[in-house]
């Protein structure tokens, strides 16, 4: 089915296809690299530093994940070794201002999140 065949778009909709793309942005690998290479390029070694906890096979994948989506080129050089680089292409960039905003938002308010969580804790 072609994207203009397809029912008005909502995420609160069962078969709506943006539901994969919210699912693949709330993903908290791909907040993190996303706004890792909002600096602009990366190498996977140094994107993978920058990503503390990250294996790298879940980088691999974020980063598959993210190029099939549209948000992240990959450029191969030919040299011994091989060098490879990722960055974010227009449509990626546009996410970096949203899930930067959810960063400051989670760092601000880990004091009253943790807070919560003892108290609902110690009441259950």
């Amino acid at each position: 089915m072609a994207v203009s065949e397809h029912p008005p778009l909502s995420v609160l909709t069962a078969t709506c296809p943006s539901r994969t793309s919210l699912a693949r942005i709330a993903n908290k690998w791909t907040a993190m690299v996303v706004i890792a290479l909002s600096g602009g390029r990366l190498r996977f070694g140094d994107l993978r530093a920058a990503v503390e906890g990250i294996s790298g096979k879940v980088l691999t994948e974020t980063l598959r994940d993210l190029e099939r989506d549209g948000l992240v080129e990959r450029h191969a050089y030919a040299e011994v070794p091989p060098r490879v680089e990722y960055e974010l292409t227009a449509l990626g960039r546009t996410l970096h201002a949203p899930l930067q905003a959810l960063a400051h938002w989670a760092e601000e308010h880990i004091e009253q999140v943790l807070v919560a969580r003892e108290v609902y804790d110690t009441r259950h």
